[in-house]
């Protein structure tokens, strides 16, 4: 198996989560080369071959041009899928990809098992596997393949004609999402909500522990879902990405979209019944207990 790897430029430097396309890479166990639109002193390290548009002439977005040389790669490469990071650069790519190459594509892949892809389905309450025979167009949920080890090297670049093509869209720059309600980015400490609490009427006993820490009170997607919390309070990939200094998970079972949007915190506390819920595999301590009974007295601890 062959990948083609499209790695996101933005604001001029290629991103971090770009080694996420590579760790996928390596779970399939499959040889890959890269493609991006970028400046050459800003390369992901990694090894093998990079494709390399230059982004003063292709632009950071483009879609038709960058569809047309992505196109041209796989057909050199004979990969049999391209790869895409599942964010708005990835998921205007994808079906122009799959329009253009007649290929079936695949959104928001969170895990391989063998031939098929494992995506989420039902706003992420069952999970469905997918088989496109062997050849697509792929997006990765951020978050979802996290790479095991710092990876180094230098690819072998090679520098891509950049032809004119006139285009309908113009880029005309990034605009910063306003934030409605709490800005959950500018917080030292947060304590979150899940669906653990069991009702609405608990999850006050999570925000009176965010209140003796004298942090924010955050929650998952299905406490929102669910109308117990305004949707500005929510973290995750469809709502706000965080980097506190400590993160407290009540009641959160670690769905791939809510971790994608609290990891890089500096220290996680979870609170679960379940200790092989998923948040435990980044939970700096995880305490095993019924979130209704320990956060209430915890909280009371604190204040004290």
């Amino acid at each position: 198996m062959k990948l083609l790897l499209v790695a996101e430029y933005k604001s001029k430097k290629f991103l971090e989560s770009n080694y996420e396309l590579i760790a996928f890479a390596d779970k399939l166990k499959a040889d890959y080369v890269m493609f991006g639109v970028g400046d050459e002193s800003d390369l992901p390290k990694c090894e093998g071959k990079f494709y390399l548009a230059d982004s003063e002439k292709a632009g950071e977005y483009n879609p038709s041009l960058h569809k047309k040389l992505i196109a041209e790669v796989m057909e050199k490469e004979e990969a049999d899928f391209i790869v895409l990071p599942h964010t708005s650069y990835g998921w205007d790519l994808a079906p122009r990809l799959s329009a253009e190459l007649a290929l079936p594509q695949v959104t928001e892949v969170v895990d391989v098992d063998d031939d098929n892809f494992i995506l989420p389905a039902c706003n992420g309450k069952l999970w469905r596997k997918v088989s496109t025979g062997g050849k697509g167009i792929i997006t990765i949920q951020g978050g979802a393949f996290n790479p095991e080890n710092d990876y180094k090297g230098t690819p072998e670049v090679i520098n891509l004609e950049v032809p004119s093509l006139e285009s309908k869209i113009q880029f005309e720059g990034y605009e910063k999402a306003e934030t409605a309600g709490v800005d959950l980015t500018k917080a030292e400490i947060i304590v979150s909500a899940g669906r653990g609490v069991g009702k609405k009427e608990n999850v006050e006993n999570v925000r009176k522990l965010a209140e003796a820490l004298g942090g924010e009170l955050g929650a998952s997607r299905p406490v929102v879902d669910s109308e117990w919390v305004e949707h500005s309070h929510q973290v995750g990939t469809t709502g706000q990405t965080v980097a506190p200094k400590l993160y407290v998970a009540c009641g959160i079972s670690g769905a791939i979209q809510h971790l994608a949007g609290m990891k890089k915190s500096d220290f996680i506390l979870a609170v679960n019944t379940d200790k092989d819920a998923p948040i435990a595999e980044v939970a700096d301590v995880l305490v095993v207990a019924d979130v209704n009974q320990f956060v209430p007295a915890l909280a009371e601890k604190i204040s004290s």
